[in-house]
């Protein structure tokens, strides 16, 4: 047969040496580890340490094989990460070299995108007879949030208020509402905790007056209103991402032909990052192209287990990565640091699983900065003052890319008596680290600067205002001529179509905008497009009456609106510091979480232990910081602390420090092992 005559392909020997010229510097070429994975065409795990260079293995697996394409029986490659940086990064890489992968029948993109594009939107399509405005988190929660302007047929006016008090009184449940199927039948869950929702009456001190108890009666028809709310939210192709999950199972199940065309169309499969997976993604996968071991695809799943902060409390990566019917290969090498870091790092894995350094920097033994209440604000000075040292004795070269960076897991708490971040640095702002692309008020979009998907500032602002123009829009009801929202490319392409006199006029505004705004004129610009709305909607849509309320409110709102807090005005907070930055002398210390620093490499990384679930890390993993690995997995929260603690202390290159609270290691400081920590106490 064809197939199994393709089957035979091979890796040589001087194919890797291809790759090598690549991907790697002068001279240097992949280890026998690394050589055992790139040649291996079966179907296997790849379990990597963090800066194993696990990605650029995958990379030069798919420079070999690009060179086969197209497969004679047309077959391709499919290319899954978790995230769109990550297939950027894959593109800037080797895109050039590769001219058949990134065509069809290859698909190179995230997880998200491969479920909309080859299983939840035909379905949809297919049920609906026509594609979902949008799947989309941001635009599915704002219409959530309209609950009160909702009128579904068939229910008493009563009915649909105790449903919508329902709602918006657990309001976790509000914009995370979804159905699930779980044991063969779909239910309504609540997105948040994933459990099926279970409708009780608020407690009395919420509770209208006029409220009895609820009837089991009144709690079904609670549950039909919602399962007919979320059916007209598929009517109006209104999705959140989880209901693509929901419409790719729906069609696997439906139509089982789907996965042996899948299949069929995708010879080898590469799922990098796997441990970011959530369960309702991995059992997609799984279905599809694992097959219970019949599947004619080739699937390889690469990542770390020790590195899942981003799949908590859903499925355990640990245990499917030691499957006993899955072969597995190991990278034990890291690129990255010091065998003086690797000797820290690897006590808080998951199963104390050794780290080997293959790295040539030159040795910093790890720091322990220990404060009091009354130095916690010392500990970003004292780690600059640290990072200067060693950069002048030129233990951190000066000529690198310098990335200096403090994280921590907890950048509030509800307790104002814990830890957090900003107990380290007061001005930090969590909501600059998330890459939204949806807000509450004009002025958030205007002065929420962020890079777009090309890494452009400009393109980030362009963007931004384009979505506030698209926001104006919904809440305006105007939708194109087929009846759905407006997206950026819509918009234009509409207002080049019909009004192309203006085309370039509003283009060049655009332009003008964002220079203004990125060279610090936000004010300003915010006055011109608040004048500019209203033109804008009477010039493009002929609308000459009155804004709605919606409209005015979310062009006002944001010239009172403070962080309690800190007292700061929007302005303030997102202009002010946009990249929550520490700058000591010549030094700039990005401050962040450790979700939003995951794949990173730091030239220097500062670790800071802050409260989660009643203990700071120097509590929960008293042990590991000893240097002792015991199993915590009867211990609460232990897992997450490991893993925490395993993504953070592996990034950087040089420079490890991590900062402790004096109170919570007296009982063992003595017992930290002075040959792997420098121990200081901060002053």
């Amino acid at each position: 047969m064809l197939w199994e005559k393709t089957l035979e392909m091979r890796v040589t020997d001087n194919d890797i040496k291809y790759s090598d010229k690549i991907l790697l510097p002068n001279n240097v070429s992949f280890n026998e580890q690394r050589k055992e994975f790139i040649k291996n065409l079966d179907t296997i795990d790849l379990q990597a340490v963090p800066g194993s260079g696990k990605t650029t293995v995958l990379l030069a697996k798919l420079l070999i094989l690009e060179k086969h394409l197209p497969f004679e029986d047309g077959s391709g490659i499919l290319v899954i990460s978790h995230t769109n940086a990550a297939v950027d990064e894959i593109k800037k890489r080797i895109e050039k070299y590769c001219p058949h992968l990134f065509i069809y029948p290859n698909f190179i993109g995230t997880i998200q995108s491969f479920v909309d594009k080859f299983l939840a939107i035909p379905f949809y399509a297919n049920l609906y007879k026509r594609k979902p405005y949008r799947i989309n988190n941001e635009i599915y929660n704002e219409k959530m949030n309209k609950l009160s302007t909702i009128f579904i047929k068939g229910f008493k006016k009563e009915e649909s208020n105790k449903a919508k008090y329902f709602l918006n009184t657990y309001r976790k449940l509000l914009n995370n509402l979804r159905i699930t199927p779980i044991n063969g039948r779909e239910v309504l869950t609540d997105g948040f905790f994933g459990k099926e929702i279970a409708v009780k009456r608020p407690s009395r001190n919420t509770k209208p007056q006029n409220y009895v108890d609820w009837s089991l009666q009144e709690k079904e028809r609670i549950k039909e209103w919602l399962f007919c709310l979320k059916n007209k939210f598929f009517k109006d192709g209104i999705l959140c991402f989880d209901d693509a999950y929901l419409f790719a199972m729906r069609y696997l199940k439906k139509y089982s032909l789907i996965k042996n065309l899948l299949q069929s169309r995708f010879r080898y499969v590469f799922v990098d990052e796997m441990q970011d997976m959530d369960k309702h993604q991995y059992e997609i996968l799984e279905n599809i192209f694992y097959d219970g071991g019949n599947s004619k695809s080739i699937y390889q799943r690469i990542g770390d287990k020790n590195q899942a902060i981003f799949s908590e409390g859903e499925v355990t990566l640990e245990t499917f990565w030691n499957s006993e019917d899955r072969n597995i290969l190991n990278i034990d090498g890291s690129c990255r640091f010091s065998k003086e870091i690797a000797n820290v790092v690897k006590y808080f894995s998951l199963d104390g699983r050794s780290i080997e350094s293959d790295s040539v920097h030159k040795s910093i033994k790890p720091y322990l900065l220990v404060y009091t209440d009354n130095t916690i604000k010392n500990i970003l000075p004292k780690f600059a003052e640290i990072f200067e040292k060693y950069r002048s004795n030129n233990k951190i070269p000066h000529n690198v890319e310098t990335i200096v960076k403090a994280i921590g897991w907890r950048g509030k708490a509800a307790d104002m008596e814990k830890i957090t971040i900003k107990d380290y640095f007061p001005e930090f702002n969590e909501i600059i680290k998330y890459n939204k692309i949806d807000y509450s008020s004009l002025k958030e979009y205007l002065f929420s600067t962020r890079n777009d998907v090309n890494g452009s500032c400009l393109g980030g602002i362009w963007n931004n205002i384009l979505n506030a123009l698209l926001k104006i829009l919904r809440y305006e009801k105007i939708n194109d001529h087929g009846g759905r929202y407006y997206t950026k490319r819509r918009l234009l392409n509409f207002i080049a179509d019909q009004h192309n006199e203006l085309y370039q006029e509003i283009k060049l505004k655009l332009f003008l905008w964002c220079r203004d705004i990125f060279t610090g004129n936000s004010n300003a610009i915010y006055e011109e497009i608040r004048e500019y709305i209203p033109k804008f909607l009477s010039s493009f849509f002929g609308k000459d009456q009155r804004i709605s309320k919606d409209t005015i409110d979310f062009i006002n709102s944001g010239n009172s609106i403070e962080n309690r807090q800190e007292g700061n005005t929007i302005e303030n907070r997102l202009i002010k510091n946009p990249n929550n930055l520490f700058q000591y002398d010549n030094i700039n210390i990005e401050v962040g979480t450790i979700h939003s620093i995951k794949g990173e490499t730091h030239t220097a990384t500062l670790y800071m232990e802050t409260f989660y679930q009643g203990k700071y890390e120097s509590q929960r993993l008293k042990e590991f910081f000893k240097g002792n690995f015991i199993n915590g997995d009867e211990k609460p929260y232990v897992k997450q602390s490991l893993k925490m603690a395993y993504v953070g202390m592996s990034r950087p290159k040089y420079l490890l420090c991590v900062a402790v609270h004096y109170d919570h290691v007296i009982d063992y400081l003595d017992e930290i092992p002075d040959d792997k920590w420098e121990k200081i106490e901060v002053k």
